[in-house]
């Protein structure tokens, strides 16, 4: 499954994003976490030291060679130069499986059982020149590309606020975990998420965090109403990990590991539709085509759409070479 965690700015969104990683690496599946935050910050909740983060490879400064690989031998795409971040996958393009034998997935760390693929940060040549989505972009053709299934999870740290939505990438997710604490301001970033998620079918529940007790649980259910899925409490543990510790999850409040467990169900929870999801894709990049793309590459990117691609494993296994 590909997983979202959003939520305003010191919601929890990352670390919540980290703990649900780890959870379903400790269960034995293969788990790969994506910081795609401006604020660089899932690989220290997951147990690097925050020295160890500026040196990770980011997939925003190798946007090239992504796309050079991602394209493989469609004919419908001519150069790496002609693809956007939402250029749909077609008969002759690469797709990915999570944690697979390829180029981009050789840009990850493991962290406590735990693929870490980094977007990148903001950077000092950036400023006042270019936008955090241009990094961003690679994790959006990461996913358009990439074939999950059984076993085989990715976890997104998304940008915080309404800013999730500045790209066809909120639409990538077979579910979104809204991180909301139990205060009016949380709850108004989760009503922009909800109506804006509602014309494309986007499928969100709530996640309280920093919850003290009923009054708080309460004021989230009746904000939330049958949205709220599951409310993490306020943790001893996850305190430790803010100040420099890393212990096991064994460790995590009882309470906390529920809340994980419910996160986990709803997401088994939801089946695949692989059809709307490349119709999505499809209609994302024709929409930026129009907006800007055609502009900026001189070309009708239209054209890259292929009809006749089918999303899902069975165009994974038509890729894969014949046995020896």
């Amino acid at each position: 499954m590909k997983i979202a965690f959003v939520g305003k700015g010191g919601s929890g969104k990352t670390t919540l994003s980290a703990l649900f990683a780890r959870h379903l690496a400790a269960a034995g599946d293969t788990v790969v976490a994506v910081d795609a935050d401006i604020n660089q910050h899932l690989g220290v909740a997951l147990g690097l030291a925050e020295d160890e983060v500026p040196a990770l490879p980011a997939l925003g400064a190798r946007l090239t060679p992504i796309k050079e690989y991602l394209r493989g031998d469609n004919p419908l795409i001519e150069s790496a130069a002609a693809m956007v971040k939402t250029t749909p996958p077609g008969r002759g393009s690469r797709l990915l499986v999570p944690g697979g034998d390829d180029p981009i997935h050789g840009l990850a760390r493991r962290v406590d059982g735990v693929l870490l693929l980094v977007t990148g940060a903001f950077a000092a040549e950036d400023l006042g020149v270019a936008c955090y989505h241009a990094k961003v972009g690679a994790v959006e053709l990461y996913l358009n590309h990439l074939v999950d299934g059984p076993g085989r999870h990715v976890v997104v740290d998304m940008t915080a606020g309404a800013d999730a939505f500045a790209s066809g990438l909120f639409t990538r997710f077979d579910l979104t975990f809204v991180v909301a604490e139990p205060t009016r301001k949380g709850m108004s970033v989760y009503r922009q998420y909800r109506d804006y998620a509602a014309e494309y079918g986007i499928a969100l529940a709530v996640v309280g965090n920093k919850v003290t007790g009923p009054d708080d649980i309460a004021f989230l259910r009746e904000q939330a109403g049958d949205d709220l899925l599951a409310c993490v409490a306020h943790s001893r543990y996850v305190r430790a990990l803010d100040q420099g510790g890393h212990a096991s999850l064994d460790g995590l409040e009882p309470v906390n590991r529920a809340a994980l467990d419910l996160l986990r169900t709803a997401m088994e929870a939801r089946t695949k539709d692989w059809a709307a999801f490349q119709e999505q894709a499809v209609a994302f990049h024709l929409k930026n085509a129009a907006a800007w793309a055609d502009r900026a590459t001189g070309q009708d990117l239209s054209r890259q759409v292929d009809p006749g691609f089918r999303h899902g494993p069975r165009a994974l296994l038509a890729q894969a070479p014949a046995p020896a």
